[in-house]
């Protein structure tokens, strides 16, 4: 019944329109977690849209990221439908989303962790469009990420802009004891353990098994570019 009536309560509000939505949040025990998802959700849709088309792999990767059960199929094709018609007002929903998350180090992880499956979607049908650029960039703007967290998050999943210094988060030539440093803290903050107590979603934790895949892929790569005398 629980996934029902999220379903439900996120259609619900969609109808309220953008007024309404800012009168309620917060109101309500459960509001912010609807708010999240609402805003996830339309973020998701319209990022599929900003190069002028919906693919089935980007329609796909929305379903990954969601898990939606079978017998939920209509109404999250419903709300999907609703927020794909077209991108006008997607910065709203940003902020939406960025209202219901503190500005804390974790807080600001989540909102790469966001990001972050934005850009699997972005990248679904293996094209970067100028459209989907723009969007993500200006969505990371309303999150207050740093640029050099876009640009980690661009490399990660951009082969045209496939840099593993950038995935790693550490600058170019960066030591041995620095690259060890930045992989105790990728993986201490992307921790499932830390990406629940964060209340990130099942379908976002399970995100984290592709970021850890890319980051050790990058260090691996990093550690054969190193000199023999630096290599961790």
């Amino acid at each position: 019944m629980e996934d029902r009536s999220l379903w439900q309560r996120i259609l619900d509000f969609l109808a309220l329109g953008a007024l309404a939505m800012r009168r309620v949040s917060g109101c309500r025990e459960g509001t912010d977690s609807v708010t999240f998802s609402t805003a996830f959700i339309a973020l998701a849709a319209k990022l599929a849209k900003a190069d002028g088309m919906v693919t089935r792999d980007e329609v796909s990767m929305f379903r990954h990221i969601f898990a939606i059960p079978a017998h939920q199929e209509q109404n999250a094709a419903r709300v999907y439908n609703l927020c794909r018609q077209d991108v006008t007002g997607f910065e709203f929903y940003a902020q939406q989303m960025s209202n219901t998350l503190g500005a804390t180090g974790a807080e600001c992880e989540t909102r790469a962790a966001v990001l972050d499956g934005l850009f699997h979607i972005a990248m679904a049908d293996g094209e970067y469009h100028p459209n989907e650029a723009a969007f993500l960039r200006t969505v990371a703007g309303i999150f207050g990420l740093a640029d050099h967290v876009f640009a980690r998050l661009q490399a990660r999943h951009v082969p045209c802009h496939h840099d593993p210094w950038a995935v790693l988060g550490v600058d170019p030539g960066a030591s041995a004891e620095q690259r060890a440093q930045a992989r105790r803290e990728f993986l201490k903050a992307n921790h499932p353990d830390q990406l629940v107590a964060r209340g990130l979603s099942a379908e976002m934790v399970a995100l984290a098994d592709a970021r850890l895949a890319a980051f050790n892929a990058a260090y691996d790569e990093v550690h054969n570019l190193a000199h023999p005398k630096d290599r961790a």
